[in-house]
């Protein structure tokens, strides 16, 4: 098995998460820690018996890969360093502040045959991969992620701290381009938004009410998906996925599936049943690290590549653009 060595841009909350999470990875080595505070590189080092370095460069010298989880303004400019040194990387969501250094990211690592993966990490949900296999192709979808405040993260709008998690996982669902965007939004407790709601309507007819907010009372992470086949709960928080479905009326009844119910007649009759797939028990900020090091080491396609970072910034960049344009009140 080949080692992959991997370092860590930025230890702070999360940073230190990325440096635990691979110090434990079999197939990867934790090659060292950088922070502009000494003193934290050289705390979270101690932790994980690997060491702080004093600057980017030195840490990319013992490298094969980087994962980067600094403040947003600064992801351009170390994962530019990183690919231009011949470094994989690993950037936290959103991939970058503007679509356009998203986009020379994507171009650059092109270029030089390097692979980023962005860390959306709702797409390693327990609720989401349970999903694998069934198919799924929504045409009106609700979404509510619901946090209470916390000052770290207010350094963006809460679209892009965290509506961008439900873009991607609606993005990737969905799969046809956003037509038409209407959006509303407003600032209360920080500089930046915390609440924001945005309906997106996609070429193919769907679409999706997708409302954050960074202020609420109670946590929530849930959405919901309906389709003509049936309708899909999830809910992120539990790592717990439902489905309903329509299914012919001769389909046998499989392991776990429970009959609710018939709709029509003769031939036209179709069974209700309900599912609820199994759960993978995993981790999910491990296991996208794993992923990470698998992708280096097979030279796969990453389940969240650049080209689906970038996707998802321009939504939230459209939206962000459209709560920007709403008239206030004199």
């Amino acid at each position: 098995m080949n080692i992959i060595r991997i370092g860590v841009i930025g230890v702070g909350h999360l940073g230190a998460l990325h440096a635990k999470m691979l110090a434990d990875i079999p197939q990867v080595r934790l090659a060292g820690v950088y922070d502009l505070s000494p003193e934290r590189a050289e705390s979270v080092a101690a932790d994980h018996h690997t060491f702080a370095v004093a600057s980017l460069p030195e840490l990319l010298q013992g490298v094969d890969a980087v994962t980067i989880a600094t403040s947003t303004s600064a992801h351009f400019a170390a994962a530019c360093t990183a690919l231009e040194a011949g470094k994989h990387v690993f950037l936290e969501k959103p991939i970058t502040e503007t679509t356009a250094e998203a986009e020379h990211l994507c171009r650059l690592a092109n270029l030089k045959g390097l692979t980023i993966q962005v860390g959306h990490i709702e797409r390693f949900n327990p609720a989401i991969l349970a999903l694998e296999g069934y198919e799924i192709k929504p045409m009106f979808v609700e979404s509510h992620r619901l946090a209470q405040f916390n000052p770290r993260g207010t350094d963006v709008a809460v679209v892009l701290d965290l509506m961008i998690h439900d873009i991607d996982i609606i993005l990737s669902f969905v799969q046809s381009p956003v037509a038409h965007v209407e959006a509303n939004g407003v600032a209360v407790v920080s500089d930046s938004l915390d609440i924001a709601n945005a309906r997106l309507q996609f070429e193919n007819g769907c679409v999706a009410n997708v409302t954050a907010s960074r202020i609420s009372q109670r946590k929530m992470r849930k959405m919901r998906l309906f389709q003509p086949s049936g309708y899909i709960s999830i809910d992120f928080s539990e790592g717990l996925a439902e489905v309903f479905r329509l299914v012919g009326e001769d389909e046998p009844e499989t392991k776990g599936t429970m009959m609710l119910g018939e709709l029509g007649s003769g031939k036209y009759k179709r069974k209700i049943v309900y599912e609820q797939p199994e759960v993978k028990e995993v981790n999910a900020l491990r296991y996208e690290l794993e992923q990470f090091a698998e992708v280096i080491a097979k030279g796969k396609r990453p389940v969240v590549s650049g080209e689906d970072g970038k996707r998802a910034l321009e939504v939230a960049a459209i939206i962000l653009e459209k709560i920007g344009q709403q008239k206030m009140p004199v």
